[in-house]
């Protein structure tokens, strides 16, 4: 009957079993008649007798000094360091024992003959030339069962080291042999020229991914590529990607010699020694004979390098001209934003306020919405300008501005509209609901514009207000103005920090 193994060996690892089998047939018969290989009790006898004697040693020197604390010390540094020594102590000649470490009593026996044996050696001492004593040391039984210590015997070490060593040995060295002499890497040299034409890189693979032929372009993708490839799998080329990028992972002949019958294209990039990359765009084709099945691949690499860095090139143009673009955009919003701003505030200067109010007016003014205009000064503005400085004015300005611009709404326009005066046009806003928006920023101003100014103390800063309506008669923006202003001049007779709306009365 023949024995089938579950698995299939291929021609090299049977001829490796065979060599490996004869081989080991010569060594054991040597070993039986030249016992080569020495038993385990010997060589581990031989090991504890020199320990013992390293140790006789030792303490004949340490008793000469009479330092019994490092003789104790030294005798635990020799348990410590001897995993297998269960006991040892010293021994005077009249059998008293001068120190031990272990527990000595438990694990010596003590014998009339053949005292020093495998698990408890004696060494005499000498002191003066005379007997002294003994160095008494316990081991663990040597050699005892369990599968464990039956690995540590030197021979089954041996044999098992010589089987697998020798094996994966022979097993390459013939897989190597047998590359080299299959017929099938027998390639015409007209086929090689042929191919050492073409522009793209090719390589031909056989069934098991070992290179059969592979052209001068393919050799020129990576400077080491100009070694000997005949016969080396694909994958011990470290040069070659172990993988490929994009939405297929797998290398396109690995699969292609699996089976799978449609491979796209796949991108590649071969790192080179200097940083760089190549990049090629891979293809590859199955080679079948007349019975269908799989011999191999042919695998085509298209140098696309040039056309990914112009690629990029254009793209980084194109990322420049775009920063370009928004740099410009944000110059003009700034430069849009300096037209239609006063410098120091950020209010409207009165360009832009007019037209932006000018629409508001128009709407109002045809019946389609309500309009309210508001305007204030700074109070004494002057005498802060004269006891403190222009710049602790311009100050001022700036935190009556910023004083304005919380009190008021988004849909809301502020503007400097000259000096130290402001003009606030309020859209579908009441009579009453402005009021309460100019005696809002009034009691702001009042209460905490003074420590808006950081640079010196000053006084109270306050604002005088005038309110107008287009509800009130006003027949154009500029009238609606004049009206808000001629109540802001009727607060500053009046005692200044208040709000006073428009009235016909008020009219000059």
């Amino acid at each position: 009957m023949r024995l089938r193994l579950p698995f299939a060996l291929g021609p090299v690892a049977r001829v490796s079993l065979g060599v490996l089998a004869l081989f080991v047939s010569l060594v054991l018969i040597a070993d039986m008649v030249l016992g080569i290989i020495p038993p385990r009790t010997e060589t581990e006898l031989l090991a504890r007798h020199r320990v013992a004697e390293n140790v006789a040693a030792q303490t004949s020197v340490l008793l000469t000094s009479a330092d019994q604390a490092l003789l104790v010390r030294s005798l635990q540094q020799v348990m410590s360091r001897n995993r297998d020594l269960l006991s040892v102590a010293v021994r005077r000649a009249g059998g008293g024992i001068l120190v031990q470490r272990g527990d000595h009593d438990r694990h010596w026996e003590v014998r009339d003959s053949a005292r020093s044996r495998l698990n408890h050696l004696q060494v005499q001492l000498y002191s003066g030339g005379k007997p002294w004593g003994w160095v008494e040391m316990a081991f663990a039984p040597a050699g005892a069962g369990g599968v464990l210590n039956w690995l540590r015997e030197p021979a089954v070490q041996f044999y098992s080291l010589l089987i697998i060593g020798g094996f994966l040995l022979c097993f390459f060295y013939l897989r190597r042999v047998m590359q080299y002499l299959d017929p099938s890497a027998a390639v015409p040299e007209r086929v090689r020229a042929a191919f050492d034409t073409l522009s793209d890189g090719v390589v031909v693979l056989d069934a098991e991914a070992r290179i059969m032929l592979a052209n001068r372009a393919f050799r020129a993708l990576h400077p080491d590529g100009g070694g000997e490839m005949q016969g080396r799998a694909v994958r011990d080329l470290q040069w070659l990607p172990r993988h490929v990028g994009g939405e297929q992972p797998d290398l396109p002949w690995t699969s292609v010699l699996s089976g799978q019958a449609d491979v796209p294209d796949a991108r590649m990039s071969i790192m080179q020694p200097d940083g760089k990359s190549v990049e090629a765009i891979v293809r590859c084709a199955p080679v079948r004979d007349g019975g269908g099945r799989m011999r191999g691949c042919i695998v085509t690499f298209h140098d696309v390098t040039e056309v990914y860095e112009a690629n990029d090139r254009l793209r980084e143009t194109l990322g420049d001209l775009e920063r370009t673009r928004e740099q410009i955009h944000t110059q003009n919003e700034e430069l849009r934003r300096l037209a239609m701003r006063d410098p120091m505030t950020g209010c409207l200067n009165r360009r832009a306020f007019f037209d932006a109010a000018a629409d508001l007016a128009d709407m109002a003014l045809g019946g389609d919405a309500t309009l309210c205009c508001i305007m204030t000064d700074i109070d004494h503005f002057k005498g802060f300008n004269d006891l403190y400085g222009h710049s602790v004015g311009d100050q001022v300005i700036q935190v009556v501005a910023r004083a304005l611009a919380a009190s008021i709404r988004n849909t809301d326009l502020l503007c400097r509209y000259g000096g130290e005066e402001f003009c606030i046009l309020l859209p579908n806003t009441s009579l009453a609901d402005a009021c309460v928006i100019a005696e809002r920023a009034r009691a702001t101003i009042e209460s905490g514009a003074s420590a808006g100014v950081r640079s010196v103390q000053v006084r109270k800063i306050t604002s005088s207000f005038g309110v107008a309506t287009v509800a009130a008669g006003a027949s154009s923006l500029q009238v609606l103005i004049d009206q808000a202003d001629q109540a802001l001049y009727v607060s500053k007779a009046e005692g200044r920090n208040r709000v006073t709306v428009w009235t016909p009365e008020h009219a000059v």
